[in-house]
């Protein structure tokens, strides 16, 4: 989910936790606990900072480590000692608690998106990626406001959060219902199909899907259950020759490749060098693939220029390319 919503989550179970209680007969544990829960709700998205080193390593990282199962014990067990040291008269085990059960439900959020997270770590390097809740999903967002008026306004916390935690689980199963429709439909038209990867929009009545059959890809969106083809590709393996190995040996392909279930690749030869693209299939917007990740190699096997993230231009592509040199 978006950080918003995650915040959101944060405060909601801490109004929830006023149904332990131990929680609600002391003001004080409440105050940790609701610190914890918002606190808690973040901790697994502090790979963020990522970013300050490049596209790749957040690519490569981001809801990879930061979001497995050794991560969420210690991140409950960081956050409660360390708050636990401003609080040290509450009860620590309902502080962990609590505290852990926000780090477990932010992870928890995530698998639904088409982004998804390898929380099975260390155990599977697998993304596990549902596929039918967006990452900001207006609903599950403006249910979360809701909460907070209403608790502001007077209304019990605990039975408050209860009842919109009922709803949104509802909804998730609506979600996942409406996607289950999706995917049966993909499977009565299109034969042989391997994989078939759901991103739904912000809008309710609109999914855009990548396909994958035997021998090709297809790429289009759904709305109000009607399926249409935008785009279908043959599907091409990868040369085994020098020029394709020095490539997927590249930081930002290599990052690339670990992230994408579903991409396609293009090569241009140039005078001095070659230009290897490859594309990921899933958030088609606007006629664009803007996740890529582009090489450039020399007839010397020596890479002149890489780049993989989100760019919405060609000329916004060229220019991050060239900023590290330009090539020869």
């Amino acid at each position: 989910m978006d950080t918003g919503t995650h915040v959101a989550m944060g405060v909601a179970l801490g109004g929830l936790a006023t149904l332990d209680p131990v929680v609600s007969n002391d003001s004080t544990l409440f105050t940790a606990v609701m610190v914890g829960t918002l606190i808690g709700s973040q901790a697994p998205d502090f790979d963020t900072v990522l970013k300050l080193k490049d596209n790749a390593a957040y690519i490569r990282h981001h809801r990879g480590m930061s979001h497995s199962i050794p991560a969420i014990i210690f991140w409950g067990i960081l956050i409660a000692k360390t708050i636990h040291l401003f609080f040290p008269h509450v009860n620590f085990f309902h502080l962990w608690l609590w505290t852990f059960l926000a780090v477990i439900i932010h992870v928890f959020v995530d698998l639904f998106n088409s982004y998804g997270t390898q929380a099975l770590l260390p155990f599977s390097k697998k993304w596990i990626a549902f596929g039918f809740i967006n990452t900001f999903d207006p609903y599950i967002f403006l249910l979360h406001v809701a909460g907070i008026v209403a608790w502001v306004l007077g209304a019990h916390p605990g039975y408050t959060w209860l009842i919109i935690y009922s709803v949104i689980i509802l909804y998730y199963v609506k979600r996942f219902l409406d996607k289950r429709e999706i995917v049966t439909k993909i499977n009565e038209h299109f034969p042989h199909t391997e994989t078939i990867v759901t991103s739904p929009t912000i809008k309710q009545n609109v999914w855009r899907i990548a396909i994958t059959t035997t021998d090709k890809f297809y790429v289009g969106v759904v709305e109000n259950g009607h399926i249409q083809i935008l785009e279908q590709f043959k599907r091409v393996s990868l040369p085994d020759t020098p020029l394709f190995k020095c490539a997927i040996k590249d930081y930002n392909i290599s990052a690339f490749l670990s992230f994408s279930p579903v991409y396609r690749w293009e090569m241009t030869t140039y005078d001095k060098f070659s230009e290897i693209r490859f594309i990921d299939l899933r958030y088609r917007s606007k006629g664009r693939y803007p996740f890529v990740a582009v090489v450039q190699i020399d007839q010397h096997m020596n890479v002149i220029n890489s780049y993989t993230g989100w760019v919405f231009s060609e000329q916004t592509l060229q220019n991050k390319l060239h900023f590290g040199g330009s090539p020869i």
